[in-house]
């Protein structure tokens, strides 16, 4: 059996992997909680951005720390289409778990239907990220910690779902996303402490991308789109802030009438009337 190595780089990658998560809940939070707010189409697109937040920040986490994976006696390849698709895959579900919550009537069944929905996504998104995998020899996994990943995977997509619900201030859903990124990241290691790789030595070239030809690009790219995204969510004002906008654009009219010289006023007035 070949020797594994999850962090060949130190801390690095398990520190940035971490980092990324984080950061895509964090996003995933605040677009949730402002789709709660709002209505109709906006509602809709908080929580379409909620998905690719919660998605992309989860994909990005498992293939920034696969960048420190290593198996010794072999060379590691990835296949483009299958890692692609563990994105696709990793949002899609992570919508469809976000969309129950966000539309759902129910808050109890659409939490528990969210949640088990999304963390089997996260779940299928890391073991078919692992399915993209090309070495030189025989992967398995070990079912009982392949079931407990899968267990920590429905938890935590459970507790940020509730947490999307219930928690609203900024400091809370801090807290709330360096959980989500502790549990993401457990959930990760612990499916990746499943894995059992008996190597068979070869001179055969290995089908698929280098990590560094495909998987770091592209982790660089989705990382840069949650930085970008989160600057905007930050800087976009809420439904709330967007009221008391108006309210006080609507008081300082008021207050500007109220102040006017009486043959102000009269021309106002009727102007108003003739219009």
């Amino acid at each position: 059996m070949g020797h594994l190595d999850h962090a060949t780089f130190g801390w690095l990658t398990p520190a940035l992997s971490y980092a990324m998560a984080c950061v895509g809940a964090a996003l995933g939070l605040r677009c949730t909680v402002r789709a709660l707010d709002a209505t109709g189409r906006s509602r809709r697109n908080w929580l379409l951005t909620a998905a690719s937040a919660i998605g992309t920040g989860i994909w990005t986490m498992h293939f920034v720390a696969m960048l420190g994976f290593g198996v010794t006696g072999t060379d590691i390849r990835y296949n483009v289409p299958l890692t692609i698709l563990s994105l696709v895959v990793a949002m899609a579900v992570v919508g469809v778990g976000v969309f129950a919550v966000g539309y759902g009537r129910d808050r109890v069944r659409s939490l528990l239907i969210g949640g088990l929905t999304t963390g089997v996504g996260v779940a299928s998104m890391h073991y078919m990220g692992m399915a993209a995998l090309r070495l030189h020899g025989e992967v398995r996994f070990d079912p009982l910690l392949v079931g407990l990943s899968v267990m920590i995977a429905v938890v935590a997509a459970t507790a940020a779902l509730w947490a999307a619900l219930n928690i609203h201030s900024p400091s809370a859903v801090a807290v709330a996303s360096l959980v989500m990124g502790a549990a993401v990241s457990s959930m990760h290691y612990t499916g990746m402490f499943a894995v059992r790789v008996d190597v068979a030595p070869s001179t055969v070239t290995l089908p698929g991308a280098t990590v560094m030809q495909f998987i770091f690009p592209l982790a660089v790219g989705l990382g840069s789109y949650l930085f970008i995204t989160s600057a905007f969510v930050a800087l976009s004002p809420t439904a709330k802030e967007r009221a008391a906008y108006a309210s006080a654009g609507r008081l300082t009219d008021e207050r500007a009438v109220d102040v006017a010289p009486p043959g102000f006023r009269a021309a106002e007035s009727a102007r108003t009337h003739a219009g």
